[in-house]
């Protein structure tokens, strides 16, 4: 039992006794002391008042009393500041709290049962018309953290991708390799598929804005031109071919899609991302148009006289949401009914999180809205993981204008960055070229990944690549650098043949304030998890690992570990060093982040 669930135990049984009546352990408010009082932590009376029926200052002096008397291996002294009571803890009681978190590899983490909810949690969602980029990779670095979080929390995760597969925004890139692409491939450009596809995109939008011009100097205005323009025309008769099953449409698209598939695959391993089920459009946004057709049959939708079908949500205080085109084809929201349908026919999922940037915050709530008029329970009872945007300092990213920063050169950057700081610093002298690259490796994506899941998910970042590489404040490359310390300071304790013992013997062993301090750090741990966990921020663990690192920075400056002349208590600052970094890795892994053994 940690010191604060010890407390708050010790507490609920004096307020019973004191004052006849029981109160939630939970409910009992310890907070961390205030440097200028006595003691570690603080318990707050006033939520008691009403039980005990006597002053603030009352209270505390007969809570800690009691305290005092009952619990003194717990509880060494108090001290009473209004309604505040502010209480020492007993060195033996960090000791066994350390023996105890020590002894737990997988401290903080709980493993799942088949008892445990079932989360399914979405996201990535690419479009196979572009490459990844900047904004895919937040989107799959919170994905994947988020799933990794929930699972040190206890539950069951379950990984999924849906690819948007099909749609006019594919046969854009379709239909710009017809017309302009020469028998293109990735094996004849020497480009990765996505990338090859992505060029496509981009050159659709760059004929088409052509055409616009042209018919606008024509005398057409912006609507007009829009409404006549042939490039697009053809684009939606190649979706309708697509739809109706026209073999040479279907094989130009499998032939693209794989291409991008292959691309998307070398993207996410390197990112360090993965799923555990991929949902394609094109095998979901059929059972999504049944659906649709038999919300329409029985009267839940509307049918407007050129053929489209919409779902009327203005009585919710919302507007009209069209599900299927006046030509019969299918949009979003089509599709993402029935994934959500063949998902829960899937599997016995208790909670469905959709990974997925703000803009869309009206689509998911539209969605929730239509699967509880189709009549399915779960459709109340989706989550929609909103995130804020990534922008670059001169605005927001454009995919068919070609403004974008690319995964793979984004990557490509921090792992370059990062080895020639490496080697301005002079610390790769010592390694093999093998290792040097792994570092790089290590450090140039752990900064990525911390810069990107250090900031609350519902915020906007504006990404300045400066701001991310460096080996002091709160960046991946520090927490990275005081693992490596700390790993260095383990291997020369064990070629000195410096043993440590099974346990500490509480008795007799005293701490440092920062020992303390430390334990108690690392205590917090499984809150943290369970706190990330609820409210889907991984950036609670980030900012968590960071203050264990400074906390542990400043420790290793003010005490000496192995020049420290009593065994004793080298040994426990060791060990303490030991579970520091055992820490780091863990909480750091629930980021994706790796760390290196030596920087």
């Amino acid at each position: 039992m940690s010191i604060v669930h010890a407390l708050q135990s010790a507490v609920s049984q004096a307020v019973e006794e004191l004052y006849g009546q029981s109160v939630p352990q939970e409910q009992l408010q310890l907070q961390k002391t205030r440097s200028e009082f006595e003691g570690q932590w603080t318990l707050v009376t006033f939520p008691l008042l009403k039980i005990s029926r006597k002053s603030p200052e009352v209270t505390a002096q007969e809570l800690g009393a009691a305290l005092l008397e009952r619990h003194p291996e717990l509880v060494t002294s108090v001290q009473v500041v209004k309604g505040f009571l502010n209480l020492t803890i007993a060195t033996a009681a960090w000791v066994e709290d350390f023996n105890a978190i020590r002894h737990d590899a997988d401290y903080g983490h709980i493993r799942a049962t088949e008892q445990s909810p079932l989360v399914m949690v979405e996201y990535s969602s690419p479009n196979t018309n572009k490459p990844l980029h900047l904004g895919h990779v937040r989107n799959n670095l919170l994905g994947y953290s988020l799933a990794l979080i929930l699972e040190a929390a206890g539950q069951r995760v379950v990984k999924t991708n849906i690819v948007n597969d099909r749609g006019i925004h594919i046969c854009k890139s379709m239909l710009a390799w017809v017309r302009w692409g020469e028998g293109a491939t990735p094996e004849s450009t020497g480009k990765k598929g996505d990338h090859l596809i992505g060029d496509f995109y981009v050159l659709f939008d760059k004929h088409y804005k052509a055409e616009l011009e042209a018919l606008m100097a024509a005398g057409k205005s912006k609507e007009e031109a829009e409404a006549t323009s042939e490039l697009m025309a053809e684009a939606r008769a190649m979706l309708r071919r697509w739809e109706e099953g026209d073999e040479e449409t279907v094989a130009i698209w499998r032939m693209m899609n794989s291409w991008v598939y292959a691309g998307f695959d070398e993207t996410y391993e390197r990112m360090g991302v993965s799923f555990d089920k991929i949902y394609y459009e094109s095998e979901t946004y059929l059972e999504g148009k049944a659906e649709v057709l038999r919300g329409l049959k029985e009267g839940k939708f509307v049918q407007d006289p050129d053929g489209s079908v919409w779902a009327d949500f203005t009585d919710e205080g919302l507007d009209r949401k069209i599900l299927l085109r006046s030509d019969g084809t299918s949009v979003y929201m089509t599709q993402d009914i029935g994934t959500a349908k063949k998902r829960f026919d899937e599997y016995p999922i208790d909670k469905m999180v959709y990974v997925v940037g703000n803009e869309q915050d009206y689509h998911f709530k539209v969605l929730s809205l239509l699967l509880d008029r189709l009549g399915y329970d779960f459709g109340k009872g989706l989550v929609h993981f909103s995130y804020g945007m990534v922008e670059l300092p001169n605005g927001k990213m454009k995919s068919r204008e070609g403004t974008v920063v690319d995964a793979d050169d984004l990557m490509d950057e921090m792992i370059a960055t990062a080895r020639s700081i490496a080697e301005e610093q002079g610390k790769a002298k010592d390694m093999s070229p093998e290792e040097t690259d792994e570092v790089a490796r290590r450090v140039g994506l752990g900064a990525l990944k911390y810069f990107l899941l250090k900031v609350d998910p519902r915020k906007n970042i504006v990404f300045r690549p400066e701001e991310i590489i460096d080996f002091n404040g709160n960046t991946g490359p520090f927490i990275q650098y005081t693992y490596a310390r700390i790993r260095s300071v383990l291997r020369r304790a064990a070629e000195q043949g410096i043993s440590l013992p099974e346990t500490f013997d509480s008795k007799t062993l005293t701490l440092e304030a920062k020992e303390q301090e430390l334990v108690a750090k690392l205590a917090e741990y499984a809150d943290v998890v369970a706190d990330a966990a609820r409210d889907f921020s991984p950036a609670l663990i980030a900012n968590y690992v960071y203050e264990l690192v400074k906390e542990y920075n400043q420790f290793y400056h003010e005490h000496s570990i192995l020049k420290e002349e009593d065994e004793t208590k080298r040994a426990f600052r060791l060990a303490l060093s030991e579970v520091i970094a055992r820490t780091i890795a863990a909480g750091s892994a629930l980021l994706g982040i790796e760390m290196p053994e030596r920087m």
